[in-house]
């Protein structure tokens, strides 16, 4: 049998993630002892605390302390408020799932739960996904590790992370498939109806204009990008402007934003481009020559690799009012 531990950081984890892995994992194992096999997990909830009150004081969990876990097989990570606190109030933990890992238990942090797993050392140079509005900041603080914001689930060497909100239940589902099989994962996946076959948050994403980064010329060139989109801008003109050669103002501007100056406009092309597919009854056409594309095969090939989605496809999932191409 093997031993899953929940953990429950100090920081007002978010509850949803640990319930929710509660509850499908115990009834992966109830459903799995019903077709005559012997229990496949021991699932518990730990910590540092006996008690720690979660969602704005409104739940309070008891789990056991986590020195008297000897060793577990699968630690789960839940998501929990990004802040310097929380990893300052959660040293003693973040060093246990080192100690952990490196005694051969396997690790899923789930959305924001990247943070904790990241403040281990343990993912530098690795893959890791986190919720796509905390990408700037994850970028930031852990340079060293393989950000991968547009994956939905990531998995490197007994490491699996997973995107934002309840992207979780797809990184459960993908659990109980590994520590089970394809059928309880099935079983699980339609008795809480979470579709299986997603594989990228893009579609969700709210692209942010990374501005906090306090480097005042690449702000001027961001505010100058969000304003000329629908011209063609040359970046070795903008360079000239800002009196920097073309070279460091490309280092500047991915030192800044984690994009280069041609992502980063492509990205504020697309998210225009989405509000617009969202609210109006504009053709694609329309949408297309507004944020400056003149190609239709270039927009829609740019469209697709930041959103997974197809402008068409994009505007059928988010505006039920538009039918015109």
């Amino acid at each position: 049998m093997k031993h899953v531990t929940i953990l429950v950081p100090k920081g007002n984890a978010n509850l949803s993630s640990i319930t929710g892995s509660h509850e499908i994992l115990t009834s992966a194992n109830a459903y799995w002892r019903k077709q005559g096999n012997k229990p496949r997990l021991e699932v518990t909830l730990a910590s540092t605390e006996s008690e720690l009150k979660l969602d704005a004081g409104f739940v309070t969990v008891h789990p056991i302390h986590i020195q008297t876990i000897q060793k577990t097989d699968l630690l789960i990570i839940p998501s929990a408020p990004y802040s310097a606190q929380l990893i300052r109030e959660n040293e003693a933990m973040i060093g246990w799932i080192r100690e952990q890992y490196l005694g051969g238990a396997e690790i899923a942090s789930m959305c924001t739960g990247a943070f904790l797993l990241a403040a281990t050392g343990l993912m530098d140079g690795r893959m890791c996904s986190t919720h796509w509005s905390a990408e700037a900041s994850f970028r930031q603080l852990f340079p060293k590790i393989k950000l991968q914001a547009d994956k939905l689930i990531t998995a490197e060497k007994g490491i699996y992370t997973n995107g934002g909100a309840y992207s979780f239940l797809n990184l459960i589902l993908f659990l109980v498939e590994k520590y089970f099989d394809r059928q309880t994962a099935i079983y699980c996946s339609k008795l809480f109806q979470i579709d299986m076959e997603r594989s990228s948050q893009s579609p969700f994403f709210i692209f942010q204009a990374q501005k906090n980064h306090g480097d005042s010329l690449i702000e001027q060139a961001q505010t100058y990008i969000e304003e000329h989109l629908s011209g063609k801008i040359s970046f070795e003109e903008l360079a000239a402007e800002l009196a920097i050669s073309r070279r460091n103002f490309d280092r500047r501007f991915i030192k800044a934003t984690g994009n280069t100056p041609v992502e980063y406009l492509q990205r504020v092309k697309i998210e225009v481009a989405k509000k617009s597919l969202e609210k109006g009854r504009k053709s694609i056409f329309e949408v297309m020559e507004e944020v400056g594309y003149s190609d239709d095969k270039a927009f829609r090939e740019v469209f697709r690799k930041i959103t997974s989605l197809s402008p068409l496809e994009y505007r059928a999932k988010y505006n039920r009012g538009a039918t015109s191409a």
